[in-house]
């Protein structure tokens, strides 16, 4: 079995990334370590890389449409991974999670209506909802003991005739929850006394932490079934944002044809020839890598907790069910966000994500990445722990 090597560093710098090409834009200075954004600093892995070079082999590319390779592929790796069972009618193609929520609002709600979101979460929420013109309601989640929680019942007071639908993020970003069996039930038992959509991101969804299981939302009941979409992609879990393969499952017949016609109008429903070579790829021979990559992951979370605890004590770390994305609780210092984001940058050197962000709740917060090699991650804290040292 492949052994891969996650601590090698690869130079990414000169290729257009956002990561580290785009720091001048965004942090004012170029010379930072940037754990923000959230792809990963490892090799996409070498089946995913060798299926796209032997289909570029082949010097034509032309319109191309997904075999039944495709839909296959997404149905057997579902159902290891998550013990789901989809159907291939229920599968289309997105160029990514955040366009196919942007479609599904466009075709399952109307201008004015309200839609649900729960801060702090993934910020491109908010843009979807807002760039649609529909109204944003807000139904925080509660932080109890280091872990966020439901608030159903601020939601069940926000919920009218005018509600149509909710935006999950399940696994939570940034948090890196797993939403639990009767998390995800008792938020169903609310959403169906106003019949709403629930519209699940859950592109963390491979990336558990030992012991965690995902249950995606269209599992809950047979209720929450013919009322979802479901929004996956291999992405995260292997490295291949570039490449704009994502796919929603649909399984109520009507809410597919709506959200296919419109994602033909739009002409966004041929991909891209890499992106699906890479995706069946990935889903045929990716379990060796995924289950090393958890494994380095979660060292890294070991390591990032322990050093926290032990130099930088006025962070709280929220522990991650998912993801390769950590919650950083700095409020202790007593900053606005502006002045916290600000001295990461000029003292510490580092650009992490600014929790103000990610909405309500968000205040005082930083979301680190710590999908990289633990080298950099461990340069990251030293330079954190030098600047702070003073304010300890």
């Amino acid at each position: 079995m492949k052994q891969y090597n996650f601590d090698e560093i690869v130079d990414r710098t000169g290729t257009d990334c956002i990561k580290y090409d785009a720091l001048k834009r965004f942090f004012g200075a170029d010379d930072i370590l940037p754990l923000w954004v959230a792809d990963t600093d490892f090799r996409t892995p070498d089946f995913i890389m060798e299926a796209i070079r032997e289909r570029m082999e082949h010097e034509v590319l032309g319109y191309t449409f997904r075999g039944e390779a495709f839909s296959t592929a997404i149905i057997d790796w579902v159902k290891r991974h998550h013990n789901w069972d989809i159907r291939e009618e229920w599968i289309s193609f997105s160029p990514g999670v955040v366009s196919a929520l942007t479609v599904a609002v466009l075709t399952l709600t109307n201008p004015g209506d309200k839609i649900i979101v729960q801060p702090p979460v993934y910020f491109p929420f908010f843009e979807t909802i807002r760039g649609t013109n529909r109204q944003m309601v807000e139904n925080p989640l509660k932080l109890v003991n280091g872990r966020y929680y439901f608030d159903l019942e601020d939601l069940e007071k926000k919920l009218d005739d005018e509600t149509r639908m909710l935006l999950l993020c399940n696994p939570h970003n940034p948090g890196g929850m797993v939403w639990k069996s009767g998390e995800l039930s008792a938020l169903e038992a609310v959403c169906k006394k106003k019949n709403i959509i629930v519209v699940s991101d859950e592109i963390h969804s491979d990336l558990l932490f030992k012991g965690e299981t995902h249950i995606p939302w269209a599992k809950v009941s047979k209720e929450s079934e013919q009322n979802c979409i479901v929004c996956m992609a291999p992405s995260k879990t292997f490295n291949v944002a570039g490449l704009s393969t994502s796919f929603a499952v649909i399984p109520n017949p009507r809410q597919k044809k709506m959200f296919d016609k419109l994602l033909n109008t739009l002409h966004i429903h041929m991909g891209n020839i890499p992106g699906k070579v890479a995706l069946e790829a990935a889903y045929s021979y990716g379990d060796n890598w995924l289950r090393q990559l958890m494994e380095y992951v979660e060292e890294n979370f070991r390591f990032l907790n322990q050093y926290i605890s032990k130099h930088l004590p006025k962070i709280r770390v929220m522990k991650p069910e998912a993801t390769y994305l950590v919650w950083l609780d700095c409020r202790e210092y007593g900053w606005n966000d502006k002045k916290l984001s600000q001295f990461l940058v000029e003292n510490a050197r580092v650009g992490l994500n600014n929790g103000a962000r990610f909405g309500t709740g968000g205040d005082g917060f930083q979301r680190i990445n710590i999908g990289c090699p633990r080298s950099v991650l461990k340069e990251a804290l030293e330079r954190m722990a030098a600047a702070f040292a003073p304010l300890q």
